[in-house]
């Protein structure tokens, strides 16, 4: 008997969504030209993790536990082999690191810790938009992964036109305003402040306060993601969304992928909006969390936890200083990938050719304006005959836009990748155009 069959028509609407199959193409193509240098990830470079440190992490973690926490020998066992609270087990020392890093104070309670930032991204969703007529306000280009969890969730996305500097307040507030008229419930806007993926770009403090204010008019919750923010080039870090709240109008996604390594799959949301109930007691937003991730991933993994943990008490739960080298490496590779488009496509000549670039303030990303279509077609002809590869930024837009962009990533390569990498790109945008 054959196996039973499947139409896609009879599976969700998400699984037929063009952006899936972007992102599988992309991961398809750098398999198969594994010799090309890739712009494409914007995952961070292993060079910088050191595998031999991971049992002198678990072993600070063990002697915080007995000696800091008071826990017996049993219990030490328990909390690093059983499930475990819902809400996490390194919350103290999260909240102790948010202080120390980002001038924010909150309290241990709000904190949940999750399989990564894309969890806490759909337990915040599925919790906040309670039906139809909520939506999701996002800057467009916008990250996918927040795209992608709100498609899953049948949650509607408003897309706000990013500005140079970021989303602006009026644009905001327009967006709430159209959605309204339309029927809607403008419900939450999400933000990345600090070198944004795709865009790289980062607020000024002005903008930052200016958001807050349209927020708080226009009944918003933000949602603010933080991977990038210790990795800007400017030598103070900016203030975050968070750390300028005053009435909880912020849910703050943290991620441990860039500042310690990935592969632990550990995030957090910080989420101190009180909840009132039915029965007029009140409790705190990450409670409501906790129940939803109790039915999904039921905990976040506690060798995971002890892992991380054990990182952030060896540095005194100051992960920015423990960062150093990884702040100057992204610093100078950025640095390098912008002289180096500026030494391949000078300024004489760059506004007859039709290419031109924003200046991130640091981060992992830049975006390339180009005079051809930046397709998946495209991107096949510069990994087969140029051997660079990129990532096309119509995917991260919204309602279209983007065809004529493409994103470099400068995290997971060296310098010297770099370099080479920029000459090759050059090599292909000038046979592109002049095709």
């Amino acid at each position: 008997m054959p196996p039973r069959e499947l139409t896609l028509s009879d599976l969700h609407g998400s699984l037929a969504d063009p952006l899936l199959d972007a992102m599988t193409f992309l991961n398809e193509i750098t398999s198969r030209y594994p010799d090309a240098i890739s712009f494409a990830p914007g995952r961070p470079n292993e060079e910088l993790f050191s595998h031999e440190r991971i049992p002198e992490y678990l072993d600070a973690y063990i002697a915080y536990l007995r000696n800091v926490c008071g826990l017996s020998h049993a219990q030490v066992r328990a909390a690093l082999f059983q499930y475990g609270r819902t809400k996490g087990q390194i919350h103290d020392l999260i909240a102790a690191t948010l202080v120390n890093d980002e001038g924010i104070h909150v309290d241990p309670g709000a904190v949940v810790i999750t399989v990564g930032a894309q969890e806490g991204m759909l337990l915040t969703l599925r919790a906040l938009f309670a039906g139809p007529r909520d939506v999701l306000l996002v800057s467009s280009p916008c990250y996918v992964g927040i795209t992608g969890a709100a498609r899953l969730l049948d949650i509607e996305v408003v897309p706000v036109e990013e500005g140079v500097s970021g989303p602006e307040a009026e644009a905001v507030r327009a967006a709430a305003a159209r959605a309204r008229a339309a029927g809607k419930r403008p419900r939450a806007f999400y933000a990345v402040p600090d070198c944004a993926n795709p865009s790289g770009v980062s607020m000024p403090l002005a903008a930052r306060h200016g958001l807050l204010a349209a927020a708080a008019d226009e009944d918003l919750l933000i949602i603010e993601d933080n991977p990038y923010g210790f990795f800007t080039t400017q030598p103070e870090p900016s203030a975050t969304l968070k750390s300028l709240d005053r009435d909880a109008t912020v849910i703050y996604l943290g991620s441990f992928a860039k500042t310690c390594f990935p592969g632990a799959r550990l995030g957090y949301v910080l989420a101190d909006q009180r909840v009132v109930r039915a029965d007029g007691s009140r409790g705190l937003l990450a409670d409501e969390l906790a129940k939803i991730k109790s039915m999904t991933t039921v905990n976040t993994p506690s060798l995971s936890q002890a892992v991380i943990g054990g990182m952030l008490v060896t540095h005194n739960c100051r992960l920015r200083e423990a960062n150093s080298a990884a702040i100057s490496f992204y610093r100078a590779n950025i640095t390098t990938l912008l002289g180096e488009l500026e030494r391949h496509f000078p300024p004489p000549g760059r506004p007859r050719l039709g290419v031109r670039w924003n200046t991130p303030g640091g981060g992992f990303f830049v975006v390339v304006t180009v005079p051809f279509l930046a397709d998946d077609k495209a991107l096949e002809r510069s990994a087969r005959e140029h051997g660079v590869l990129w990532t096309p930024m119509a995917p991260f837009y919204l309602g279209g836009g983007g065809g004529h962009q493409l994103r470099l990533s400068c995290s997971y390569i060296t310098r010297a990748q770099v370099v080479d990498g920029a000459a090759r790109l050059a090599a292909f945008v000038g046979a592109a155009a002049g095709a």
